[in-house]
Formats: structure tokens, C-alpha cells, sequence
């Protein structure tokens, strides 16, 4: 089994991480393509370009600056990423042998990077996957990944003998993998809680659920997407009704 995460906008670039044990990414060379894009653009544009205030543009044009390929001082994915999916990853909680099983069963989404285990060396950027960068490879981040994570997992499914690939990346994330060229069936978990008499979407409970289903699996070994099943971390429970053979449904009723 291998499970798919989004990154996070936020950053935590000051916590120690909770061990030294890191791997460097697999497509710096490209990132490195985006980075030479990034620097041509002005505080300005990059505020425009990415919906941004001004100080946050000019938080960004200055790693884009200092952004380069020597990754040996950069930050694990897993401990730098600080999002809703991370509170509920909760990755610094983990002991050695689960952060074995996540940089074995995990990878993360990147704009930048394209897709990262999780104890990769990052430098600190910003980059969402949906942002329409013209680059030389295309109009967009998407035709400048083109095939090229979804070749990258088909490896490490194989690498890794996974069955399934399991969806926990949001949708704008998962357009860069194309499922029909996967070697797998995608398997699609989907979190529902109660508000205001039924049962829907709420996008902050949503993304910490699906952190806490990759620490879940972790925490446990699963290597059996069925086991999946079994998640019952704060209050959610498999709903058969509902489900299909490739989309979950977890709820929990607490009013939210």
C-alpha cells in the first residue's frame, strides 16, 4: 500500500526535527527549472500570481533567491510542512519505527518538487500545484509535471509491492497523477462530519482526518488497504452505506 499526501502552505522552520535520518528528493534538477521561472517574477507579480499579501510575496521572492540545489541543509519534508494534515500526521510524536513505515508507504505531493518521501530535505518555498505558471515545459504546473510523478509512483508501488494507492491528497494535488496510467487502483478516503442536522465536508476536519488515517496507518503497520477500515481515531467510523470499491466514506458524529 502506498498512501498519497498533500503539502502545506505553512512552514515550521524552527522546531528540531526529531531525527537526523533524511534522503534527498528525486527531482531537484526540475525544481530547480521553477526556481529559475520564480526568480524572473517581481514581489508584485508573485502577490498577484499566487493570491498573496505583499509581505508574504516578499517572504517568497527571497526563498526563491536563496533556493538552490545543495539540499544538505535543508529541513525533512515531514518536520517542515505544518498544516492541518501535519496536526493530525503529527509526525514529531512518532517513534523511529513509524517514521520508518511512513518514508517506506508515504509520499507527498510538491508543486516544487513534484513528490517527496517523507524525510527528503526541502528548502522553504511556496508553490501550490494549481498555480498557472507558464514554464518551458507548458502553461501550467501540471503540464510541467506531466506524466512524470505518476511514472515515479508506479515505481515505487512496484518497488514497495503495493496493491493499492491511497488517495489522502486534496483534489487539486491528486490532478497530478494520472490514475488511469497507475498500475494500481486508487482507493479514495472520504471524511464527513455532522453539522446543522446532516452529514458533509468540512475542509479543517477533512484535512487533519487525513493526517491522522496516514499516522493511523503507521502506528499500526498496515500494508492491507481493508484495514483501513478500522479507523476510528476521533470519533470517525467506516459507513459501508455509502462506500464504494474505490471511494470510502469515514463519518463521526460531534457536532462541529
Amino acid at each position: 500500500m502506498l498512501i498519497v499526501l498533500s503539502p502545506a502552505k505553512s512552514l515550521d522552520l524552527d522546531s528540531p526535527p526529531t531525527t537526523e535520518l533524511h534522503t534527498i528528493p528525486d527531482f531537484i534538477d526540475r525544481a530547480a527549472e521553477l526556481i529559475a521561472v520564480l526568480r524572473d517574477y517581481s514581489p508584485g507579480q508573485i502577490a498577484e500570481l499566487m493570491s498573496l499579501s505583499d509581505q508574504l510575496a516578499m517572504l517568497n521572492v527571497s526563498r526563491y533567491a536563496h533556493w538552490h540545489p545543495d539540499h544538505s541543509d535543508g529541513r525533512q519534508a515531514i518536520m517542515a510542512f505544518n498544516g492541518d494534515v501535519y496536526t493530525g500526521l503529527d509526525a514529531r510524536s512518532m517513534n523511529l519505527t513509524s517514521l520508518d513505515y511512513v518514508q517506506a508507504h508515504v509520499r507527498i505531493l510538491s508543486g516544487l518538487y513534484g513528490l517527496l518521501r517523507p524525510l527528503d530535505l526541502i528548502h522553504p518555498y511556496r508553490l501550490e500545484m494549481g498555480t498557472r505558471l507558464p514554464n518551458p515545459r507548458g502553461k501550467d504546473l501540471y503540464t510541467f509535471w506531466g506524466t512524470v510523478v505518476t511514472d515515479a509512483l508506479n515505481q515505487q508501488v512496484k518497488a514497495n509491492g503495493a496493491q493499492a494507492l491511497v488517495n489522502l491528497a486534496s483534489e487539486e494535488y491528486f490532478k497530478s497523477v494520472k490514475p488511469k496510467l497507475l498500475n494500481v487502483p486508487v482507493i479514495t478516503p472520504v471524511f464527513e462530519d455532522w453539522k446543522n442536522g446532516k452529514y458533509k465536508i468540512i475542509s479543517f476536519f477533512a484535512k487533519r482526518a487525513r493526517g491522522m488515517m496516514a499516522r493511523y496507518a503507521a502506528v499500526n503497520g498496515i500494508t492491507d488497504p481493508e484495514s483501513l477500515k478500522g479507523f476510528d481515531v476521533d470519533g470517525y467510523a467506516f459507513e459501508e452505506q455509502g462506500s464504494d470499491e474505490r471511494t470510502w466514506l469515514f463519518r463521526r458524529k460531534v457536532e462541529a
